[in-house]
């Protein structure tokens, strides 16, 4: 397949490369000193299933250069898909497939109200991987995953061509079938973790070892089960117990992206996850308290960031 990686970030570089590794012509978008770095040196894929280093790699700040895509992962900050969206509709053929992987329960609507809902795919994957220095990813912990599937959930041509381009590739992949109920598991599994860790400036591990912190964790989740319920989605009712039996199986020290991005005082993905939840609770009636707690007491660190006054 002709992809495009569009954010070589700890996700795009590592799934990327994966590709790169089982012979696609992989095509990464990035910028800054990161991009000459992968245009010099190559990609550097750091992995306990593997190191690998692509090169030479495609490489560039600019998709209009890239002709015939098959495939664009769209792999940056949730913030940045409708901008991203945009960029990608003139390079778009009549068989594109768009999927985000990014943190998020709504992207592909976003995507969709840009580029048209024939080019979408619903998306999501699982790893915890980062941007050890410019041109190196490092994966560090869970099985990568990606989960994908048509929004109507129909298991057409393109998707099935796909599944077999990521079986190729020895990528862990699922095709789901209900793209939405997947979507919202991990959804709750990342806005459960990751807004909180940035409140308390604590380690999963940590976080879990205190009975007050878990016990708000628990009510985050719960809220966020409440609300996806309250939306139509198909969440099974063991949901929150199998997630918690993930979250407390990481690595002690781990930390999820928004909460770095915010300690480090950058933007973050804050209004993605938790703020979501506090506005479709607003919509829904339902309360929504400790998301709340959590989101309001983060945005003027947000907004910091963002230099919102």
């Amino acid at each position: 397949m002709n992809i495009v990686i569009y954010g070589t970030g700890g996700v795009g570089g590592y799934f990327g490369a994966r590709l790169a590794q089982a012979g696609n012509n992989v095509t990464f978008i990035a910028r800054g000193k990161h991009l000459e770095t992968i245009q010099q040196k190559g990609l550097q894929l750091k992995s306990p299933k593997g190191d690998y280093l692509v090169y030479p790699a495609n490489a560039t700040s600019d998709i209009s250069e890239v002709k015939d895509i098959d495939l664009v992962l769209v792999c940056t900050k949730t913030w940045q898909v409708a901008e991203v969206s945009e960029i990608l509709k003139p390079v778009l053929n009549e068989n594109t497939m768009v999927i985000s992987l990014l943190n998020g329960c709504n992207n592909h609507e976003v995507i969709t109200s840009v580029i048209g809902e024939k080019h979408v795919l619903g998306g999501l994957c699982k790893i915890v991987s980062f941007v050890e220095n410019y041109g190196v990813i490092n994966h560090v912990a869970y099985n990568p995953t990606i989960v994908f599937g048509e929004l109507n959930n129909k298991k057409t041509e393109r998707v099935l061509a796909l599944e077999t381009t990521l079986k190729n590739a020895k990528i862990t992949y699922q095709l789901a079938e209900d793209i939405q109920k997947e979507i919202w598991t991990k959804y709750l599994f990342i806005t459960t973790i990751s807004a909180l860790g940035a409140l308390t400036r604590a380690a999963l591990g940590e976080m879990l070892a205190s009975p007050y912190i878990k016990n708000m964790m628990q009510k985050t989740a719960e809220e966020i089960f409440a609300v996806a319920k309250a939306k139509g989605v198909n969440l099974p009712e063991d949901s929150i117990q199998k997630q918690f039996e993930i979250i407390e199986s990481l690595p002690f020290e781990t930390t999820a992206s928004l909460q770095r991005d915010i300690m480090d005082g950058k933007p973050s993905e804050l209004e993605a996850q938790n703020g979501t939840i506090v506005r479709f609770g607003q919509e829904l009636n339902v309360p929504t308290p400790i998301n709340d707690l959590i989101y309001y007491s983060l945005l003027p660190q947000e907004n910091r960031a963002r230099k919102v006054k």
